[in-house]
């Protein structure tokens, strides 16, 4: 194992000292660490591409090199600007990636993460980024050596990390709920209400798995749900594509870093979306599910941006009173809506993971 402020202190002493990047179970300890410790020099980025381009506009400012943090799945939405931009061929600008290696060969995960572990080392490879994978002390003296190569050179350079790599600190503060109102209750409410064809799409992390626990534990039959373990950001984009060709009721359930991370497929559901389409965002202002870091979405008036974007009605709901009225009439409105929930974070221990995915697809298209 590794102490995360080992990691921190070789590379500052590579005067690399602003990091950005998107929350990550992996790094979780990285990125706690480095709120606590740097807050004037942390970002907590929307997407994994944006935390690339903040880091080529800390280049070009001060000559530094930035450190950009992300899970492998994230590494696709980092492309464009690691190869468009930072390549060696085009601007060449030096970045430090660290990356959480989820679905590592060695460590058994979840199907979602195992199709990206096997291949990301093959991703880096043929981006021509040289990699460290840092599994003990010693593997960060390589990787410092790594890191002046892509300093004098001019490239990227990048660690991979796995589950369990770094040692976990001193118990970090439990997760503070930013709101009050319990989000188990208000799904458990919304699924008691639901028609029997009603059709969910949940985004990746909490929701997805609250929503199927429930569903279990209550032995609530009506609606037919799609979980998306994996695409954080594009649950919006799903739910639309599958609503335009039914009549069937639609309901997007996402969360408020999923929404934020390609905020853009909001404005396409609020133009394109027939009355079918229903949104619902459980706003916690935390990304929950790894680790509880905030996502800046408590000052966003979400009723403004809704209906900037093409919503006909926005509704909210922030406590428990008249919860089972609110919830019924929003599902009863018959034109474009938009939903903010303003819930806790997570109270169920232990949450299940799903597991056959394609039964689930396949029940779901039935």
């Amino acid at each position: 194992m590794i102490k995360v402020n080992s990691l921190i202190k070789l590379l500052k002493k590579n005067n690399s000292d602003f990091f950005t990047g998107v929350p990550d179970s992996v790094l979780k300890e990285l990125s706690f660490s480095l709120q606590s410790k740097s807050k004037r020099n942390h970002i907590i980025a929307t997407s994994e591409g944006a935390a690339v381009s903040l880091g080529i506009g800390h280049y070009l400012s001060t000559k530094k090199i930035p450190v950009i943090y992300m899970q492998n799945s994230g590494l696709s939405n980092a492309l464009n600007p690691l190869i468009s931009i930072a390549h060696k061929k085009v601007y060449s600008i030096p970045l430090i990636l660290v990356i959480g290696w989820r679905g590592s060969p060695r460590i058994k995960d979840e199907p979602q993460h195992n199709v990206k572990g096997k291949i990301t080392r093959q991703i880096l490879k043929l981006l021509n980024i040289k990699y460290t994978i840092l599994r003990k002390n010693s593997d960060l003296a390589k990787f410092s050596k790594e890191i002046k190569i892509a300093k004098k050179k001019k490239t990227i350079v990048a660690c991979l990390l796995e589950q369990g790599t770094l040692e976990k600190t001193k118990k970090n503060k439990a997760k503070k709920d930013f709101y009050s109102l319990d989000k188990k209750l208000f799904l458990k409410t919304l699924l008691e209400n639901l028609s029997r064809k009603t059709k969910i799409i949940s985004s990746t992390g909490y929701n997805s798995r609250e929503l199927m626990y429930l569903r279990d534990k209550y032995q609530l039959k009506d609606g037919n749900d799609f979980y998306m373990v994996g695409g954080m950001g594009h649950t919006s984009s799903v739910a639309l594509g599958y609503s335009l060709s039914t009549k069937i009721k639609t309901i997007c359930i996402d969360g408020d870093g999923s929404l934020l991370m390609h905020l853009g497929s909001i404005k396409t559901a609020g133009t394109f979306a027939n009355k079918n389409f229903k949104y619902i965002l459980l706003n916690n202002n935390s990304h929950d599910s790894v680790g509880g870091q905030s996502t800046y979405a408590n000052n966003i008036n979400f009723e403004k941006l809704a209906k900037s974007f093409g919503f006909k009605n926005f509704y909210s709901i922030k406590n428990r009173k008249n919860l089972k009225k609110d919830i019924k009439k929003f599902l009863s409105i018959k034109s474009l809506s938009f939903l903010e929930v303003k819930v806790t974070n997570n109270k169920i221990n232990k949450l299940p993971r799903p597991k056959n995915l394609i039964k689930i697809k396949d029940e779901f298209m039935k």
